[in-house]
Formats: C-alpha cells, structure tokens, sequence
C-alpha cells in the first residue's frame, strides 16, 4: 500500500491529525556538534588563514594593530563565507571572493588607522602584513583543495545523498554523483511518489518517508529535483530535510539559464541553490538565545513594580487565579505551559481549548480589555523566556487542538514548529493577531525562519514597539 502523497515526503513530521506526543521528536538541527557532519576542508581552511596571521605576527612585534587586523580578517573572511561547506573545491573559482575579503578587512583597518591619527610608517605596516597574509594563505588554500578533491576520491570522504526526484535530471545528478566523488556527493537513495518507470537508477528506489530514510541511512545531504508529482510535496521535502539537520540542494527552474551567486553550487554543468542552514544550528541563534534570556531577566526585575499594579487589578476585578496557564505546542511539537495576566472573569465552563477568541466576549471587563489593548496581559511570558520555553522573537505558540486542526487543512502550518515560538512575530507585526488568517500567518512564520538572522529579530522587535504605540495594525 502506498503511502499518501504528503507523508511520503515528510513521515511523522507532517502527521497533521495524530496527537500531539508528549515527548519531544528527536531533531538533528538543535545546535548539537555532530563531528561527523563536520567538513574538513572548512576546518583547513580556517587553520590556514590563522597560521598565515601567525606569520605576519611573527614577522615583527605584535601590535594593537596587528590584533585588530588579525580580527578584522577572520571576522570579514568569516561573514564572506570564506569558510563554508562547497561542492566546487575550486581554487580560482573562489579566488575573487578570497581577495575581496581581504581587501575589505584591509580597508577598514586603515581607515582606522588614519581616523585615529597614527603614523604613516603604520599604514604602511598594515599593507605589508596584509601583503604577507595573502601570499602565505593563497598558496595554502590551494594546496587545501586539491588535497580535499584527493581524499573525496581516494577515501570516499562525501555526503551520503538522498535525491528527491527520480526522473531525467534526479537521475543524472546521480549519475554525475558516482562518476565524480571530488564533489563530495554519494547517492544511496531516490525518493519520488510518481517514479518514471522505463529508467534504470543508480541508486534504490526508497519505498519509505525522506524523514525515515534521513535517519535509517545516516545522510547528510538532500538533492531535490524535479518530480512527476505535483510541486508542494518538494517544499515539504526541503522543510523536512532543513528540520533534520541536511543539507539542501535545490535544482532551480530554468536551471540551463540560471546563473551562478553566492547561494549557488555546481555539480559539474548542474547548479544547485543551496538552502541556508537551520537557524538553531548556527553560533548566531545562541547570541540570540543568550540576550533574549538576558532581556527577559533584566524586563522582569524593572516591570515588577507594573506587574505587581496589573495583578492588584485583575484580582480587585475577577478575584483569584490572577495568572492564567495554558498548554500550548513549541519547537518539535513540545508542549509546555505558558503565563499570562488572566482577562476573561471566571465562568463554571473552561472553553480556552476550544475557542479560538474572546474577542467581543461579555466576560471580559474594563481591567481585561486595558490588558489586552496594550499587551500588559502577556508580560509573564518573560518567565517563559527566561526558562527557554520561548524566544522574545518567534511564531506565536498555539494551543494542542488548533495545532492538529490547523495542520489538517493548511499546507505547511505544521513547518512553523522547526524554531522556538515567541512573544512576538513577523506575523504580529503585519496585524496578524486574534482572528485572522492562518494562512497568511503561516506564510510568515514559514518567512521568518527561512530568512532568520540577528537583524531581523531586531528590526521586529522595533516594529512591535511601533505597533504598541502606534496601533497602525488594529
């Protein structure tokens, strides 16, 4: 019997009408160091740029300086993915961003150095150590890559590789694949609910789900090519492979046309965009983790005095419990409980699980429609922060039963749950809240984690002050 069209892609990760499990789904993209998904060619060339510093500091005494050239260097190299996992280990291919790192590193110093009015003799120590890095490091890179090509090939050091897509183009990547180890690609798997069946696959047909076969066959990267079967199946397949820790390598439309950029690989003629990793595996999410906990304990201890004030008037208006719990779903469909100042009066009937707005409620009164105007009955969910249930920044967290129901009905509602949920949203601040469309909040969830980065945390933050005060979207 074969499997629907969806979970063949997915498995359990899209399950939308099972019950929400008690336990957390094991994740392979939770920031864990796994060492054998550790790429050794980055490594070299970290190694390399830091021994070539060692020579120019070497070279004379070790200045303020030298350190902030040394810095600026690996920090400029390290943003310009200097150091990134490649299919193409290509020297010269590589060789204008190599130097256009350098060079940028190279400007600001010096503009440092002539802002801050030092001596013309520094200037000219900073181009010579800057000389010096890139004839040590250059040559060294080189030697770096041919020798990664030799271990692909010689040892079989590549990325154990499901293709999604077994028909031309799945099937010739995979063949470009065996023919070609320097790229680092091992086929062990295709994956197509609709396969093509006049055509010999080097590798096994899987008859399981990608999130199954993910774990069963150890891999490390996921190549989704064009299928028979109707396109959203393929997205569900890029989130599953994202949530699990992959890899992933898209062929785009077009792709005879389409040209090379820095989210581009080349699997000999063949390009592939190559989707950003996932947003908790990467050092920049433990900043955000450690000022969003930083934030929430310093907001606690200043908004007591006002917390104290909002709890004397839910209890002066509604009486006892003055905080309100609830269960709601997490990263990885975890449950846990989440605090708020309780606005609605107390009634012989608990219906939170099932009604999905007090909007227009009669139970509701003058204290509970102010905190719920000005968001004053969501500040105890900084406790939730501050224990790591929930980021400052995140999709808003929702309730076990909506989570099933919405899962059924809307496509990908279910893929919002590969990042912590948060206080506040890109959804909330496009006017996204109480009752409105879940389509489009998950539209947004789904944006926001594929496009994660520090500054987006801070410009939603900004935003959500606006809407506080400007109510733009209300």
């Amino acid at each position: 019997m074969s499997l629907p069209l969806e979970e063949w892609f997915a498995g359990e990760l899209t399950a939308p009408m099972a019950a929400v499990p008690d336990e957390p789904r094991p994740s392979r993209a939770r920031g864990r160091i796994d060492l054998g998904r550790v790429n050794g060619v980055a490594v070299l060339l970290v190694v390399v740029d830091v021994v070539a510093l060692l020579v120019v500091g070497s070279a004379g005494p070790v200045s303020v300086w030298t350190l902030a050239l040394a810095g600026a260097l690996l920090g400029v190299r390290a943003s310009g993915r200097i150091y990134r996992r490649r299919l193409w280990l290509a020297w010269l291919h590589d060789l204008p961003r190599s130097l256009g790192t350098t060079v940028i590193a190279f400007a600001a110093v010096s503009t440092a150095v002539l802002v801050g009015g030092s001596p013309p003799e520094l200037l000219t120590q900073v181009q010579a150590d800057v000389l010096t890095f890139t004839l040590v490091s250059e040559p060294a890179r080189l030697v770096v890559f041919a020798f990664g090509r030799w271990c692909r090939r010689r040892f079989d050091r590549c990325d154990r590789t499901i293709v999604v897509g077994a028909g031309q183009v799945g099937a010739d990547l995979a063949e470009v694949m065996l023919r070609h180890p320097e790229y680092g690609l091992r086929p062990v798997g295709f994956i197509d609910p609709e396969p093509p069946g006049d055509r010999q696959l080097v590798a096994e047909l899987l008859k399981e789900d990608l999130a199954g076969a993910i774990k069963r066959l150890g891999v490390g990267t996921v190549v989704i090519a064009f299928s028979h079967a109707r396109d959203s199946p393929l997205v569900d397949a890029a989130v599953t492979a994202h949530r699990l820790g992959c890899s992933t390598l898209v062929v785009p439309r077009m792709f005879e046309l389409h040209q090379d950029g820095p989210d581009v690989e080349r699997l000999r003629s063949y390009p592939l965009l190559r989707l950003g990793s996932a947003p908790t595996s990467r050092p920049t999410w433990w900043i955000k983790r450690f000022v969003e906990r930083t934030a929430a304990a310093f907001a606690l201890a200043v908004l007591s005095p006002l917390l104290l004030v909002c709890a004397l008037a839910v209890l002066f208006e509604s009486g006892r419990p003055i905080i309100f719990k609830q269960v709601r779903v997490g990263m990885d469909d975890r449950k846990f409980v989440i605090y708020k100042l309780r606005s609605v009066r107390q009634s012989g009937v608990d219906d939170s699980d099932v009604r999905w707005s007090v909007e227009g409620d009669s139970r509701v009164g003058p204290v509970g429609r102010v905190l719920r105007r000005t968001s004053l009955d969501e500040l105890p969910q900084l406790w939730n922060i501050l224990r790591g249930d929930m980021c400052i920044v995140g999709p808003r967290p929702e309730r076990p039963g909506f989570v099933r129901q919405f899962s059924a009905v809307h496509e990908l509602y279910w893929a919002r749950h590969r990042v912590p949920t948060g206080l506040t949203g890109l959804a909330q601040v496009h006017g996204l809240r109480g009752d409105t469309s879940i389509v489009d909040r998950s539209r947004y969830d789904n944006y926001y984690i594929a496009n994660w980065s520090l500054w987006l945390d801070v410009k939603i933050v900004l935003l959500t002050v606006g809407e506080l005060f400007c109510r733009r979207n209300r």
